[in-house]
């Protein structure tokens, strides 16, 4: 994968950067902006160089269509208090306003485009309408740089056929991804342990299959974790369960035992007599993870799983996690979520290289009030982060080869 190195002097060079600046937002407020953080290594790169940065990304899912409420304006206004500079915002993505803020740039400008996916091309099915669309994208910029991990995955206009137009290179955060998921995957110091959560096993099914003969240790939680309690033939209640994946997750259960692979489930669940939202009150219980009563919902691990979980992680020297405990926005379900990132923490400060595998488990982290640096690395792409762990063929990296 070639890198900024290999771009060469980019002094007065236009160069195009797909960001990942897809960041939470509340009205027009960025309640996140870590993301937006996240790029400013490769941004300073690049101006230090005298290049005139070009940002491009995308915002939420306006389909096609140009949505007001989705424009990039808040982010162009945070990055400009994060660098100390004013960053205009263009219009449109390659249009008339597009070029003639381009025109206007000095060495070391930031300028971002507007939302890319105000434009249907950008995720167009059809080859030769995104090639089209990338060519015009192309032709504002001399290099491109793709620095926007959270959308390797994908082959779209302004990750992937931008790359087929102009010389191409990762910038410093998708090389750093890169490097962080390698390190843990390819050949991990052991023992080796991934923590999986969120809601659905299907989400995690390629990572656990990737996983069962890499892994010395599985800890599953997050509703997720139902289905194998289901699949052990105990009652789950009104809980999350995923029915057509019980024989699966029965094949992974055999699998972990004839590899050798610990699989830790919680010992207790805090339960609720339904989601607490609208009329439900919040009024948590925790029972046994084998006697779970038929009209209560599981909604966080217990607090001798807290502990069951915290202890396998620090007794680990590489950890991945991807996805919470619990439903960790209401704070009485919070408690598993808090002690696999406390875990990660303790793990990290005893020398163990841990990895935040980005998406909800990222925003928990930093909601939940968790230093940064507390790990070894927090990634910015919750779906290509768990892509890479699946060891899947990313384009937007392939395409850079």
């Amino acid at each position: 994968m070639k890198t900024l190195q290999d771009l060469g002097n980019l002094k007065g060079k236009r160069v195009l950067v797909r960001a990942d600046f897809n960041v939470p937002l509340k009205g027009t407020t960025i309640t996140d902006d870590g993301r937006i953080k996240a790029a400013l290594p490769t941004i300073k790169a690049l101006r230090e160089q005298g290049a005139k940065v070009i940002l491009m990304a995308h915002l939420g899912r306006p389909k096609g269509q140009v949505v007001p409420e989705l424009s990039l304006a808040p982010v162009a206004k945070r990055l400009g208090e994060l660098l100390g500079i004013d960053v205009p915002l263009a219009e449109d993505t390659y249009g008339p306003s597009a070029q003639s803020k381009v025109e206007q740039m000095q060495d070391g400008d930031v300028v971002m485009l507007e939302n890319v996916r105000f434009n249907p091309e950008e995720t167009s099915k059809n080859e030769d309408e995104r090639a089209e669309y990338a060519r015009k994208i192309a032709a504002l910029g001399d290099v491109f740089v793709s620095d926007g991990f959270g959308v390797v995955h994908r082959a779209q206009g302004s990750n992937y056929s931008v790359a087929a137009d102009l010389p191409s290179a990762a910038g410093l955060l998708v090389e750093k991804e890169v490097k962080a998921l390698s390190k843990a995957t390819e050949n991990p110091e052991r023992p080796f342990t991934v923590i999986l959560g969120g809601s659905k096993v299907s989400d995690k099914l390629g990572v656990i299959e990737n996983l069962l003969d890499k892994a010395n240790r599985l800890v599953i939680g997050g509703g997720m974790v139902f289905t194998f309690l289901k699949a052990q033939g105990y009652e789950v209640g009104t809980s999350l369960l995923e029915e057509d994946q019980i024989d699966t997750v029965k094949g992974y259960i055999e699998t972990a035992q004839k590899n050798g692979i610990e699989l830790v489930l919680p010992t207790d669940i805090v339960v609720n007599k339904g989601f607490p939202a609208g009329e439900t009150p919040v009024a948590p219980q925790v029972v046994p993870a084998d006697a779970i009563p038929s009209d209560m919902m599981g909604l966080d691990i217990g607090p001798d799983s807290c502990k069951l979980f915290h202890n396998k992680i620090v007794d680990s020297k590489t950890v991945v996690w991807n996805g919470p405990m619990g439903v960790f926005e209401v704070p009485e379900f919070a408690d598993g979520t808090k002690a696999v990132a406390q875990g990660l923490v303790d793990a990290t400060k005893a020398g163990a290289f841990t990895i935040v595998g980005g998406g909800d488990s990222a925003s928990a982290v930093r909601n939940l009030g968790f230093p940064e640096d507390g790990f070894s690395h927090i990634s910015t792409g919750g779906g290509a982060s768990l892509e890479f762990l699946e060891g899947k063929e990313l384009p937007g990296l392939k395409v850079l080869d």
